[in-house]
Order: C-alpha cells, then sequence, then structure tokens
C-alpha cells in the first residue's frame, strides 16, 4: 500500500471539502488519471492499484463529511460519472460498467466500492479535484472558482481543485466581483 498516495489524496480533499464549505449531501466530483499519478501519460498506463490509493484517501474524506463522491470516466466513455444513486435519486442513468482500460481505473474502484453505483452522462456538483489533467469543468456548477491547496500534485499528476459559487446576475453586488 502506497500510503503517500492515500494520505496525499486525503489531505487534498480535506482541504477542498474545507474551502468549498461542504456539507453533508453536497457532491465532489473528481477525476483522476491513475497514469499520471504513477508518472505515466495519461491513458496509457492505467493502474488500478494506484487508483485504488488515490480513491481510498479521498472516499475516507467525504465518507468523515457525509459528502458525495462522483468520480469522472475517462474520455472512452465520455467522461461519464459514477456516483451513489443516493446522490441523484432522481437522475437519468446510462448504462456502462467502467473497466481500467475504458473509463479509467480511478471509476472503475468507484464503481466496485460504492454501495448502489449508478452511472451519468453529467452531474453538476459543488466542487471538484482534477487530478493529472482529466478536464472535470464541465461536471461543475457555474461558477467555478479555482481553489489553491497545499499541494498542487498527488504523486507525479498535477492536481486542481475548484469550488462553485452562484452567479451574479445584475445588481450592486456584480460590480464588485
Amino acid at each position: 500500500m502506497n500510503t503517500d498516495l492515500y494520505n496525499t489524496a486525503k489531505q487534498a480533499a480535506e482541504e477542498i471539502i474545507a474551502a468549498a464549505g461542504l456539507k453533508a449531501g453536497d457532491i465532489l466530483v473528481v477525476g483522476c488519471s491513475s497514469s499520471e499519478v504513477a508518472g505515466g501519460v495519461i491513458g496509457h498506463n492505467s493502474s488500478l492499484e494506484t487508483a485504488e490509493q488515490v480513491f481510498g484517501g479521498i472516499y475516507a474524506a467525504t465518507q468523515e463529511k457525509g459528502v458525495y463522491l462522483a468520480a469522472q470516466c475517462c474520455e472512452h466513455l465520455n467522461r461519464a460519472i459514477c456516483v451513489e444513486r443516493a446522490a441523484v435519486p432522481n437522475d437519468e442513468t446510462v448504462w456502462v460498467v467502467p473497466q481500467p482500460k475504458a473509463g479509467g481505473s480511478f471509476a472503475t474502484t468507484a464503481y466496485r466500492t460504492f454501495k448502489d453505483p449508478v452511472m451519468l452522462e453529467e452531474i453538476k456538483a459543488d466542487a471538484g479535484l482534477d487530478i493529472g489533467g482529466t478536464l472535470i469543468g464541465m461536471h461543475l456548477k457555474r461558477v467555478a472558482v479555482p481553489v489553491r491547496l497545499s499541494m498542487d500534485h498527488i504523486g507525479s499528476a498535477i492536481l486542481l481543485a475548484a469550488r462553485t459559487r452562484p452567479k451574479y446576475i445584475g445588481g450592486e453586488r456584480a460590480k464588485y466581483n
């Protein structure tokens, strides 16, 4: 077990949960290239072992706060989302099961770990972690705001974080932001 990956991923999740002010029932979307984490090139060296460590840390942090984890698949599944059914009880699901080379090892691990996983084409998450350039922006609510964490990598993968906020529409508040 690579405790460094687990611990770094858990810390990153704890930091974004705190920075975004996530509460029980909110959704954190994560895209993770296990290839990039392990020092390879995205989409070429998928590793279940690496994904399991990163997922484990993030999942532990979300479970502690009652936040739902949404795992983004890779481009081979059009960046579909794996999430617990309880997070999206009325959303339209799609029929696909992620695999390490078609969906990615992180999403595969999520699907195998969640109690009642469902797959969606899209989700509107409250915050997100992009591990290795997986492009999670399409799954965030508007408006996404970048968040600096205390670390900028998990393993060899670049780590980016974002939270969301309501849109400002007109009025006095808009001219100050």
